[in-house]
């Protein structure tokens, strides 16, 4: 009897979005209708947004592809012999040979579209939890060393050395000790942590349990935007799935380790993305900034050591661990190591994630992996590291993808997220919505991130209006002083960077071709 035909269908925030649901009904329908076998996975997505769904079919070991595939097409995919990769308009070839894919520097991502997030069989026949078991085996300053020598930073946007935050747990004493996840992804333009969660959460697992083994902490927790309930349902069933296999809770495969993971709701506030709101949030209280010090390292969760780490952070760690910190080291440039999934969105033909070395243009991102605007209008801002990221120019595309470059020109690379405006943009409203995002979003812990956004908005509409504009410009960049200078956290410290990058690159959205037109008449 011939095994069952392999078909992927995702099921992946995204895909779901356009139809994919709908797809794999009808492939199931149709299958059963032709007397076919087949075995529906539902796989998470490749990163390939702008081809979503897309639907996958085993042909004698190769996965071949076919892309925005809808639920009217099943029916013409069969006729063509969809089953045995057969010739179709939605039809791209082999998944492994999709140029969007091929270029890429896959190892955080390396599984994701790969597998059944959902099976433990699959993501082991895939080296899962080989870098757990390898940490077992050499100890917890073997794992040190291994992520110092890395060089991996936080992927959340702050960028600090991943190593020495959990050397500085390591070595505090403690009757407990916690790792905090930080997934609540709510930069504009940013996908990456969700597309790995409901694409390969056990990589997740794993670098946690590897996380606690290293620092000495036994517990767990995933804090997960609200606005994620797909995600939350794949964590809590993928979640099942590693305990009953021996992967989490207690004694772990025999070592005499314990550790485990609970995941924790957000409720739908930004600044609880910030590390110490995060915490606060965690233990039940209205989630507000922490003074620091202490840090959450010495002081964090239950006034216990944290480390604290975010998503693509975490999930690197298994195979710096098993293939080592030095391989890990040869992607990148600078001090800017590794890997970083860089997230295509706004006006861009071809939207989805991209994971490269650090070292790759924002041109190349733009133009060779999103082709460009969808607009098909020139590009003219580019917002890089969410909505707190400065604004960048046309000219300026081909500054690398590196922490020290992008801070050289007072920019950020954050969390990876990209969201690109044509020529129709107008700067004066983005750098105004800044100003009222901080607004919303603050915690009002403190005043000039509570009060200073406020006041920002109504001069930005006085300078548009044309009154006293010289005298609001001031007033304005005084204000830009003020909350970068004494606001508490990045919420008010770096609202200022679209705003002044706005008003740097873009001075005629301000109305200062206005106000010039008036001195010459």
């Amino acid at each position: 009897m011939m095994a069952p035909v392999k078909v992927f269908v995702p099921r992946e925030t995204a895909a779901l979005s356009v139809g994919a649901n709908g797809v794999a009904r009808e492939i199931e329908a149709h299958a059963k209708g032709a007397g076919e076998s087949i075995r529906l996975i539902r796989n998470g997505s490749w990163g390939v947004s702008w081809l979503e769904p897309l639907v996958e079919v085993e042909v004698d070991g190769t996965r071949i592809a076919y892309g925005n595939v809808t639920a009217h097409d099943v029916t013409n995919m069969f006729e063509s012999g969809f089953l045995q990769g057969g010739e179709h308009i939605k039809r791209l070839g082999p998944t492994h040979e999709i140029p969007y894919l091929a270029d890429q520097d896959r190892w955080s991502f390396l599984r994701c579209g790969a597998i059944d997030p959902l099976s433990v069989e699959d993501f082991q026949a895939h080296n899962g939890f080989t870098g757990l078991e390898k940490a077992l085996a050499e100890g917890p300053e073997f794992v040190l060393e291994a992520v110092l020598k890395s060089g991996l930073r936080g992927r959340g946007g702050a960028a600090f050395p991943t190593g020495i935050k959990w050397r500085t747990v390591a070595d505090a004493r403690s009757d407990q000790k916690y790792i905090a996840c930080n997934a609540d992804e709510g930069d504009s333009g940013t996908f990456s942590d969700r597309i790995l969660m409901e694409g390969d959460p056990m990589s997740l697992f794993e670098g946690m349990a590897i996380a606690g083994y290293a620092v000495g902490a036994g517990k767990g927790y995933i804090y997960l935007r609200s606005e994620y309930p797909l995600t939350y349902r794949v964590l809590l069933e993928a979640l099942d799935g590693a305990r009953s296999a021996g992967w989490l809770g207690t004694d772990i495969q025999g070592s005499g380790f314990d550790f485990d993971i609970d995941v924790h709701l957000g409720a739908g506030a930004y600044i609880c993305g910030e590390e110490t709101a995060m915490l606060e949030s965690l233990e039940g209280k209205r989630g507000m900034i922490r003074y620091k010090p202490p840090l959450p390292a010495h002081e964090g969760l239950f006034g216990k050591p944290t480390v604290v780490n975010n998503v693509v952070t975490l999930a690197s760690v298994p195979d710096i661990v098993n293939l080592g910190g030095e391989v890990y080291a040869d992607y990148g440039v600078g001090r800017s190591l590794g890997t970083l999934a860089f997230q295509l969105a706004g006006n861009i033909k071809r939207g989805g994630l991209v994971e490269k070395a650090f070292g790759v243009t924002l041109r190349e991102l733009i133009e060779d992996w999103g082709g460009g605007t969808a607009s098909g209008r020139p590009v003219r801002a580019v917002q890089v590291g969410g909505p707190l990221g400065a604004y960048l120019t046309a000219d300026q595309l081909d500054i690398p993808m590196d922490y020290e470059a992008f801070s050289a020109i007072g920019a950020i690379v954050g969390h990876g997220g990209i969201v690109v405006f044509d020529d129709s943009v107008n700067m004066a409203a983005q750098a105004r919505f800044a100003m009222e995002f901080c607004a919303i979003e603050s915690c009002g812990k403190c005043t000039p991130c509570r009060i200073g956004p406020v006041r920002g908005v109504e001069v930005i509409d006085r300078i548009v209006a044309g009154v006293d504009r010289e005298l609001n410009l001031g007033l304005l960049d005084e204000l830009c002083d003020t909350m970068e200078d004494a606001s508490l956290c990045a919420m008010g410290g770096m609202t200022p960077y679209p705003v002044r990058s706005a008003m740097r690159h873009f001075k005629e959205d301000f109305g200062a071709a206005e106000e010039k037109e008036r001195v010459n008449e």
